[in-house]
């Protein structure tokens, strides 16, 4: 408590009225960004995928379930993780389920990517409690030619990526033991959003963003942005049924 500014009322709203010029001048600057981003160039996809769903093989249109839109997070879950899904993805999956109706509401549909078998997928999500529609891009170039993965010349080629594989931090290390996969597989995979419009029977690329955006963080990222203390930094994510007592 002694570190902690203390002050009257009076001085509260006055530093109360100068943060919320910033913020008016942040969300400004964001409706600019959302411009921008719909005026994007939609890039027809040409090449076929097919997809391992709950409910058997689907087409890239066949997903998006008679709506106009699709958003799907690709959630870091390789084939070679044998113990689930990136724990920081799964905090983030946690959140999606009550978004399903209002965005199916407005021509949405909302689902997630990975590239694991979809039984390793479907089993994840059962221990999860997810509703969402999980679908699985494995033996597919999809995620590759999305750039929602990497194949392993390529992580080679990333200083960065091959610098973490090299010498890997201690909770990097421990994120490899949580997932169950060697780091040289396991950084491959990419946490990002990615959208596709259908219109006159085609489908369209409209948009991605990958980590680290914060729209690839957790939504209760945001909600922690507004509580009264400062959270430490955190470099390991815990899955919401292993947290430490």
């Amino acid at each position: 408590m002694s570190e902690r500014k203390l002050g009257t009322r009076e001085e509260w709203q006055a530093a109360r009225e100068e943060l919320a010029k910033l913020e008016a001048e942040q969300a400004e600057r964001n409706e600019e960004i959302k411009r921008k981003r719909l005026e994007l160039p939609w890039v027809r996809v040409e090449k076929e995928y097919e997809f391992e769903t709950e409910e058997g093989r689907k087409s890239l249109a066949e997903l998006f379930e008679g709506r106009s839109q699709l958003l799907a997070y690709n959630i870091m879950f390789g084939p070679d993780y044998r113990l689930g899904a990136c724990p920081g993805c799964s905090n983030l999956g946690d959140g999606l389920d009550g978004s399903l109706v209002h965005l199916n509401q407005r021509d949405v549909t909302l689902l997630c990517f990975s590239r694991a078998p979809i039984e390793r997928l479907t089993a994840y999500k059962r221990r999860m409690g997810w509703q969402f529609p999980y679908v699985s891009t494995y033996n597919t170039d999809f995620a590759f030619d999305f750039g929602l993965a990497l194949s392993e010349q390529q992580a080679q080629q990333i200083p960065e990526v091959k610098e973490m594989i090299d010498n890997p931090p201690d909770w990097l290390q421990e994120w490899s033991g949580q997932i169950g996969a060697e780091l040289k597989d396991g950084l491959r995979e990419g946490p990002s959003w990615i959208a596709f419009a259908c219109e006159n029977g085609s489908v369209y690329h409209t948009y991605t963003v990958m980590a680290p955006d914060p729209f690839v963080a957790p939504y209760f990222s945001f909600l922690l942005e507004r509580i009264p203390k400062p959270q430490p930094a955190e470099t390991r994510a815990w899955r919401k049924d292993e947290y430490p007592n």
